[in-house]
């Protein structure tokens, strides 16, 4: 799993830049303020996770898990669910898309888990 990890960190940070330079350039008078900070947030969190996604690829090279390999799903989970729905709502601007943001959180929050066990887990 580390190569898919790594290719796919890769690839969200550099769509992060991407859709934060779009957002800051291209959205910013097609958007709201209240809609611009939330697909901004979209942008901070995949960002973040792509950084998570680079180092638990990393680690598993040294400390294999099955924990990691499940931290990694569900930060990719989680960027598809939270920011992926935070993108969708503010270019569509379907409110009900929104239901689906907690649970991209609720990944990553079992993504950091996971990675948390798996580090108390390994040896010294």
């Amino acid at each position: 799993m580390i190569r898919p990890y790594l290719v796919l960190a890769a690839l969200f940070g550099l769509s992060g830049v991407a859709l934060g330079a779009f957002a800051a350039h291209g959205l910013k008078s097609r958007l709201s303020a209240d809609y611009l900070a939330i697909f901004q947030t979209g942008v901070h969190y995949q960002l973040i996770h792509a950084l998570a996604l680079f180092g638990v690829a990393l680690l598993a090279l040294h400390l294999p898990s099955r924990l990691l390999t499940w931290a990694g799903g569900l930060f990719i989970l989680g960027i598809a669910l939270f920011s992926g729905s935070l993108y969708l709502l503010t270019l569509t601007g379907v409110g009900k898309l929104g239901i689906i943001t907690p649970l991209g959180g609720t990944a990553f929050l079992a993504g950091w888990l996971c990675l948390a066990l798996a580090g108390w887990r390994a040896r010294r």
